[in-house]
Protein backbone atom coordinates (compact mmCIF):
# COMPACT_ATOMS: atom_id res chain seq x y z
CA UNK A 1 0.00 0.00 0.00
CA UNK A 2 1.23 3.14 -0.74
CA UNK A 3 1.67 6.65 1.39
CA UNK A 4 0.26 9.71 1.09
CA UNK A 5 1.82 12.77 2.74
CA UNK A 6 -0.86 15.54 4.46
CA UNK A 7 0.23 18.93 5.92
CA UNK A 8 -1.45 19.26 8.81
CA UNK A 9 -2.24 23.09 9.96
CA UNK A 10 -3.30 23.28 13.70
CA UNK A 11 -4.39 27.24 14.87
CA UNK A 12 -2.61 28.99 17.21
CA UNK A 13 0.74 26.60 15.92
CA UNK A 14 2.53 28.23 12.82
CA UNK A 15 4.15 24.98 11.92
CA UNK A 16 3.39 22.61 9.32
CA UNK A 17 2.48 19.38 10.42
CA UNK A 18 3.68 16.16 8.44
CA UNK A 19 1.35 13.03 8.31
CA UNK A 20 1.92 10.29 6.21
CA UNK A 21 -0.61 7.66 5.78
CA UNK A 22 -1.23 4.83 4.02
CA UNK A 23 -4.01 5.71 0.70
CA UNK A 24 -7.31 5.84 0.43
CA UNK A 25 -8.20 7.34 3.95
CA UNK A 26 -11.85 7.63 5.51
CA UNK A 27 -12.88 10.64 7.20
CA UNK A 28 -13.10 8.68 10.01
CA UNK A 29 -9.41 6.85 9.39
CA UNK A 30 -7.91 10.60 9.21
CA UNK A 31 -9.56 11.93 12.19
CA UNK A 32 -8.65 9.15 14.13
CA UNK A 33 -4.55 9.53 13.01
CA UNK A 34 -5.13 13.20 13.74
CA UNK A 35 -6.28 12.47 17.29
CA UNK A 36 -3.43 9.92 18.18
CA UNK A 37 -0.97 12.94 17.37
CA UNK A 38 -2.66 16.19 18.94
CA UNK A 39 -3.40 16.10 22.13
CA UNK A 40 -5.91 18.80 22.55
CA UNK A 41 -9.95 17.47 22.22
CA UNK A 42 -12.28 19.25 20.70
CA UNK A 43 -10.92 20.42 18.16
CA UNK A 44 -12.79 20.44 14.09
CA UNK A 45 -11.09 19.22 11.02
CA UNK A 46 -11.37 20.03 7.56
CA UNK A 47 -9.87 18.56 4.07
CA UNK A 48 -8.27 21.69 2.64
CA UNK A 49 -11.06 24.52 1.93
CA UNK A 50 -14.02 22.33 2.65
CA UNK A 51 -17.22 23.58 4.02
CA UNK A 52 -18.43 20.72 6.45
CA UNK A 53 -15.96 18.83 8.91
CA UNK A 54 -14.34 15.36 9.15
CA UNK A 55 -16.54 13.40 10.39
CA UNK A 56 -15.26 10.83 12.60
CA UNK A 57 -17.70 8.66 11.65
CA UNK A 58 -17.89 8.26 7.96
CA UNK A 59 -16.09 4.84 6.69
CA UNK A 60 -16.24 6.14 2.90
CA UNK A 61 -13.60 6.74 1.24
CA UNK A 62 -12.32 10.51 0.72
CA UNK A 63 -11.05 11.48 -2.45
CA UNK A 64 -10.00 15.03 -1.05
CA UNK A 65 -7.50 12.90 1.53
CA UNK A 66 -4.76 12.72 -1.16
CA UNK A 67 -0.89 13.46 -1.04
CA UNK A 68 -0.05 16.67 -0.44
CA UNK A 69 -3.77 18.00 1.27
CA UNK A 70 -3.45 20.56 3.66
CA UNK A 71 -5.78 19.29 6.73
CA UNK A 72 -7.15 22.34 8.96
CA UNK A 73 -7.44 21.58 12.74
CA UNK A 74 -9.32 24.01 14.55
CA UNK A 75 -11.60 25.12 17.12
CA UNK A 76 -14.07 26.50 15.07
CA UNK A 77 -16.68 24.99 12.77
CA UNK A 78 -16.89 28.93 10.82
CA UNK A 79 -15.47 31.87 10.90
CA UNK A 80 -17.28 35.11 9.92
CA UNK A 81 -15.55 37.52 8.16
CA UNK A 82 -16.67 40.99 7.24
CA UNK A 83 -15.10 43.03 3.88
CA UNK A 84 -15.19 46.66 3.80
CA UNK A 85 -14.81 48.51 0.41
CA UNK A 86 -14.96 52.63 0.15
CA UNK A 87 -18.58 53.11 1.87
CA UNK A 88 -19.99 49.02 1.47
CA UNK A 89 -19.85 46.49 4.00
CA UNK A 90 -20.10 42.46 3.25
CA UNK A 91 -20.61 39.78 5.45
CA UNK A 92 -20.21 35.97 5.01
CA UNK A 93 -18.96 32.53 7.08
CA UNK A 94 -16.62 30.73 5.29
CA UNK A 95 -14.96 27.17 6.64
CA UNK A 96 -11.57 28.07 9.07
CA UNK A 97 -9.04 26.77 5.77
CA UNK A 98 -11.19 28.67 3.19
CA UNK A 99 -7.92 31.11 1.79
CA UNK A 100 -7.76 34.80 1.75
CA UNK A 101 -7.72 34.69 -2.37
CA UNK A 102 -10.97 32.91 -2.18
CA UNK A 103 -12.82 35.59 0.56
CA UNK A 104 -11.42 38.53 -1.93
CA UNK A 105 -12.72 36.57 -5.08
CA UNK A 106 -16.07 36.39 -3.27
CA UNK A 107 -15.65 40.24 -1.90
CA UNK A 108 -14.85 41.70 -5.51
CA UNK A 109 -18.02 39.77 -7.28
CA UNK A 110 -20.03 40.70 -3.96
CA UNK A 111 -18.91 44.65 -4.84
CA UNK A 112 -18.69 44.34 -8.28
CA UNK A 113 -15.58 45.05 -9.26
CA UNK A 114 -14.11 43.85 -12.53
CA UNK A 115 -11.29 41.49 -12.50
CA UNK A 116 -8.91 44.31 -14.34
CA UNK A 117 -9.37 46.15 -11.02
CA UNK A 118 -9.63 43.49 -8.06
CA UNK A 119 -6.51 42.16 -9.39
CA UNK A 120 -4.78 45.61 -8.11
CA UNK A 121 -6.50 44.90 -4.79
CA UNK A 122 -5.74 42.72 -1.80
CA UNK A 123 -7.26 42.49 1.46
CA UNK A 124 -5.77 44.27 4.49
CA UNK A 125 -6.67 42.83 8.39
CA UNK A 126 -8.64 45.92 9.66
CA UNK A 127 -6.84 48.82 11.68
CA UNK A 128 -3.66 47.50 11.02
CA UNK A 129 -1.28 47.33 7.85
CA UNK A 130 -1.22 43.24 7.46
CA UNK A 131 -1.45 42.10 4.28
CA UNK A 132 -1.80 38.55 5.09
CA UNK A 133 -0.34 36.35 1.89
CA UNK A 134 -3.53 34.93 -0.79
CA UNK A 135 -2.74 31.84 0.09
CA UNK A 136 -2.99 31.97 4.31
CA UNK A 137 -6.17 30.04 5.75
CA UNK A 138 -8.61 31.80 7.65
CA UNK A 139 -7.70 30.03 11.07
CA UNK A 140 -4.35 31.10 11.20
CA UNK A 141 -5.10 34.70 11.17
CA UNK A 142 -7.37 34.38 14.05
CA UNK A 143 -5.53 36.22 16.91
CA UNK A 144 -8.03 35.23 20.24
CA UNK A 145 -10.74 32.91 21.00
CA UNK A 146 -13.12 34.34 18.72
CA UNK A 147 -14.33 33.14 15.20
CA UNK A 148 -14.45 36.32 13.56
CA UNK A 149 -12.12 38.23 10.82
CA UNK A 150 -12.46 41.56 9.35
CA UNK A 151 -10.79 42.93 5.95
CA UNK A 152 -10.38 46.34 4.09
CA UNK A 153 -10.31 45.50 0.22
CA UNK A 154 -7.22 48.24 -0.56
CA UNK A 155 -5.44 49.23 -3.77
CA UNK A 156 -1.79 46.93 -3.41
CA UNK A 157 -0.14 50.30 -4.17
CA UNK A 158 -0.93 54.09 -4.37
CA UNK A 159 0.48 55.53 -7.00
CA UNK A 160 0.61 59.24 -6.62
CA UNK A 161 1.54 61.96 -9.00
Amino acid sequence: MTEELLFIQVQGNPKIIQLPLPDKRTEAELYSAISRLLTEGGLRIFIDEMENEVRRDCDVVEPRIKHGARIHVTRHERIDVTVHYLEKTVERRFGPGTRVRTVKEWAAKEFHINPKDSAEHVLQICNSKERPSSDTPLHALLRDCGAALCFDLVPEKRVEG
